[in-house]
């Protein structure tokens, strides 16, 4: 539920509010609040349990397409590593038996100068191989920035330049898992 610094129901709501402002109603948003699964930037979660959980939200929702972190999380945050990981297991057992034809991207972490050059990524990404590339337009890039602002007790002086020079906010380069 994001309670890393007991804040767990003000992160809900900004969660709420964030999805709010990209058009995703509250009854599709799901927290799920397990013990087993604080968080921790730096707790790595159990796979079997994440994997398990991941497959039956996937089935009840009836998704097709799933986005995760790559084995990088983007950030090295080490609860994005454990969805990669845990996706990874599910896609890799006999538990993935491709529900409703279900396919996983995972969105590619960069290093440190491509992850803040903003729109400059494009040509970059455009150059190298990916199974997707999603460039956004100046719209949907501001509405990504108002989403993101909607997390206002995690917009740390380093969150705010990430809203500012990301990449992410502007191009995503994804492969298939």
């Amino acid at each position: 539920s994001g309670n890393y610094y007991n804040q767990g129901e003000i992160r809900k709501k900004e969660l709420e509010q964030s999805c709010c402002v990209l058009g995703i109603p509250a009854s599709d948003v799901t927290v799920i609040d397990h013990r087993d699964l604080p968080d921790n930037p730096a707790v790595e979660w159990d796979t079997q349990l994440l994997a398990t959980l991941v497959l039956k939200h996937i089935e009840a929702k009836n998704i097709n397409l799933v986005v995760t972190f790559d084995a990088g999380g983007v950030s090295g945050h080490a609860n994005h590593i454990s969805l990669y990981t845990a996706l990874r297991y599910s896609v890799c057992t006999p538990l993935w038996v491709s529900p409703m034809g279900c396919r996983v991207l995972v969105l590619e972490s960069v290093n440190l100068f491509r992850k803040y050059i903003s729109f400059l990524d494009v040509l970059i990404s455009c150059l190298l191989p990916r199974d997707a590339l999603f460039i956004l337009t100046e719209e949907e890039t501001e509405q990504a920035k108002r989403a993101m602002r909607c997390h206002r007790s995690q917009l740390l002086w380093f969150r705010q330049l990430y809203v500012l020079f990301s990449r992410y906010l502007v191009v995503n380069s994804l492969r298939l898992l």
